[in-house]
């Protein structure tokens, strides 16, 4: 089982590469670093501590465009070592490919991250340590439709298709069901990129909602709310058009 350090000095991108690394089954534990400075002490004190030690580092998610040192100069430093992490660049920026190939990293991942791209990057590392650990099924559109949530300390993967809507608290999200919610680490705008196919239309910058689940639309005094279940839920002028269009493609189905 792989330990990791992801490095980016963007506290939403950071949070969302560490959701997304560990949710894979073939990592052990994932930790984060702000910046260069984090990232070199926590790295200095897993080579004192030895390849075995719990808190050894196996390989680096690094971000390239950070303030002070770049991710390319921290990998310059870390070549210098008698047993360097690996490295996997994780970036906004086509352009560094062949400089980060030249310091002989193991992938060279795209922002925004998807989690079949990182999967792959996950088990090229896997690969070249020998730690494949359990495998994983190969990647299609039914199972991406999945989440995983924490319940109780227990990480338990949630169905798409049991949410009703989602809600923005910060660079979170909160996850609304039939049974409860779910707080998430990943902002509302990651998640409608990634429902979109899933029938999930965005009716305010604070809502994400499945079309599916919709049970009424209200028009009073100029303004437009939603009734889900229980809940109602104000749309948006700006996303007021667009939600009207798709109801009615899908009443048309």
């Amino acid at each position: 089982m792989l330990r990791v350090l992801a490095v980016d000095d963007e506290a939403p991108a950071l949070e969302e590469l560490l959701y997304l690394l560990r949710s894979d089954p073939r990592i052990r534990s994932a930790e984060g670093a702000t910046g260069a400075t984090d990232a070199l002490r926590l790295i200095g004190g897993a080579l004192d501590a030895g390849p075995d030690d719990e808190q050894g580092v196996d390989v680096v998610f690094l971000d390239i465009h950070m303030a002070g040192l770049t991710g390319l100069d921290i990998a310059r430093l870390l070549a210098g070592f008698a047993r360097p992490p690996l490295i996997v660049f994780v970036t906004a920026h086509e352009g560094f490919a062949v400089q980060a190939f030249d310091l002989k990293a193991v992938d060279y991942v795209l922002k925004p991250v998807r989690r079949e791209r990182l999967a792959e990057a996950v088990r090229r590392v896997a690969e070249m340590t020998g730690e494949r650990g359990p495998a994983l099924p190969e990647v299609h559109e039914s199972a991406t439709a999945h989440i995983a949530v924490e319940l109780g300390g227990v990480t338990r993967f949630l169905a798409v298709a049991d949410i009703a809507y989602a809600e923005a608290q910060g660079d979170y999200a909160r996850l609304h069901t039939d049974s409860g919610s779910h707080l998430v680490r990943v902002p509302l705008s990651t998640l409608e990129d990634r429902w979109r196919a899933h029938g999930f239309v965005r009716i305010h910058r604070s809502h994400l909602v499945a079309l599916a689940r919709i049970d009424e639309l209200r028009l009073e005094a100029g303004s437009m709310t939603v009734r889900i279940g229980g809940a109602e839920l104000p749309v948006s002028r700006r996303h007021a058009r667009t939600l009207r269009d798709q109801l009615m493609r899908r009443g048309g189905r």
